[in-house]
């Protein structure tokens, strides 16, 4: 019987050949060994893992290598103490994942990647998101693997009743599912407004103030709104500028119509303060709502995930990207690229996107086209505007700073330490001109 060669087919085709190719230099050495560890973080989404590993070992069934994976806790800070103790004792797993700062932190140790990314951006038609490369790439080479499984857009999940109800917003139409957003007024100012509204009818918005990772995404994405950078990609510190005393004058403003408690608040109290029904706002992924389909399925179904709001100089979300690093120390080199380059491809990622629940979010803006942010639901629909649809620039917080400093900055939580002190009265010329001492005193550690 003769197939009929359409076009779509032969597309489908010629892509599964080409990445056959790709991963050939690497797959055939594989097959002549036969075992291979990974370190991977636990993932938030139940089911995840499950799907992750599923991948895993049918890519080792097929290529006759034995795979052990061990889902790593946040607990007890181990997916950063892991790392570090394989890193000293130079044994552990042959693949690692990091998180933000570790490869650059670990580059010592890692075994470079670039003719492995370069396979990969070949096949996969798309160069890697510019603030993904920031924390990848050090001195110039890719030190670790760009991965899918846990990247994150913090973005904001708003209910839209309450903001239409209360602030007079319609969030869906700004943000409509399928269609581009048309956000023009969507801007720091008008969330302000919105932030007060909402404060006075007992919703009010639930960003956190402590030193976290949730508080560190949202400030940095509006201190990049106004222009309000800490440091520069030389390392010279520019905190002392009218953008940051600025941005913290709006940040004050903006705390005062906060939960009272919010520089107490961890990474999970946002979440409960949504799917409590208290609050009309955060700033997440869809964890929370993830969570809110199971447990609260009445609040989860007026939750619409979208983009942040718009400053002086522009649209920004933060994004904490996940990495894979290959341990130089590894025996299992081969075995270890060619797991990678299956895991980079475009097919494993779209599994994984939806076994999240679309939640992760590849470190390719081309595979922005997955049908499961415009399938999820309910409401369906509501993750639509969860990856980049345009409009918004994504960013690393404490960018451009060198990542060894911006990983100080970030630890140390100083953009955030800088709005509190300034909330509870500290005059703002001693205030920055400690925050200035820190930063310099990060340049000499």
């Amino acid at each position: 019987m003769m197939r009929v060669l359409t076009r779509r087919r032969f597309v489908v085709s010629s892509s599964a050949a080409t990445a056959s190719l790709i991963a050939a230099p690497y797959v055939s050495r594989a097959r002549a060994a036969g075992s291979l560890s990974l370190g991977l973080w636990d993932h938030w989404v139940p089911g995840a893992n499950d799907v992750a590993l599923k991948v895993i070992k049918e890519w080792g069934a097929k290529e006759k290598v034995d795979v052990t994976v061990a889902f790593i806790t946040s607990k007890g800070n181990k997916p950063v103490l892991t790392p570090a103790a394989e890193a000293v004792a130079k044994s552990g797993h042959d693949i690692m994942e990091f998180t933000n700062w570790e490869a650059a932190q670990h580059q010592a140790s890692l075994e470079p990647v670039d003719d492995l990314m370069a396979d990969i951006i070949k096949r996969n038609g798309s160069a890697v998101e510019p603030a993904v490369e920031y924390l990848a790439k050090v001195k110039g080479h890719w030190a670790a693997v760009p991965m899918t499984r846990g990247t994150l857009l913090l973005s904001v999940c708003s209910r839209f009743d309450l903001l239409k109800q209360h602030a007079g917003i319609d969030i869906q139409a700004m943000y409509p599912a399928g269609k581009p957003p048309a956000a023009d007024e969507w801007t720091w100012d008008n969330f302000l407004i919105a932030a007060e509204k909402c404060f006075k009818a007992q919703c009010a918005f639930g960003l956190p103030l402590g030193a976290t990772t949730d508080t560190m995404q949202w400030i940095g994405a509006l201190f990049k709104a106004y222009g309000a950078d800490v440091m520069d990609d030389k390392g010279n510190v520019t905190v002392k500028s009218d953008s940051v005393r600025q941005v913290l004058d709006y940040a004050k403003r903006l705390a005062a119509f906060l939960p009272e408690d919010a520089p107490a608040w961890d990474d999970a109290t946002n979440n409960k303060w949504l799917l409590s029904g208290k609050g009309a706002l955060i700033m997440n992924p869809p964890s929370a709502w993830a969570v809110g389909k199971r447990d609260a399925p009445q609040i989860a179904e007026k939750c619409w995930t979208h983009g942040f709001p718009a400053g002086p100089k522009g649209r920004f979300n933060p994004i904490l990207p996940r990495l894979y690093g290959l341990w130089s120390f590894s025996k299992h080199k081969p075995e270890a690229k060619a797991l990678l380059s299956h895991l980079s491809s475009r097919e494993v990622a779209e599994k994984l996107v939806a076994a999240s629940q679309g939640y992760d979010i590849p470190p390719y803006p081309a595979f922005s086209d997955f049908k499961t942010w415009e399938e999820e639901g309910p409401p369906k629909g509501t993750l639509y505007h969860y990856p980049n649809r345009g409009g918004q620039t994504v960013a690393v917080t404490c960018s451009p700073a060198p990542p060894l400093i911006g990983a100080q900055i970030w630890s140390q939580a100083i953009q955030p330490k800088m709005v509190v002190r300034y909330l509870k009265g500290e005059k703002i010329e001693a205030l920055l001109d400690w925050a200035a001492g820190e930063l310099e005193g990060f340049k000499r550690t």
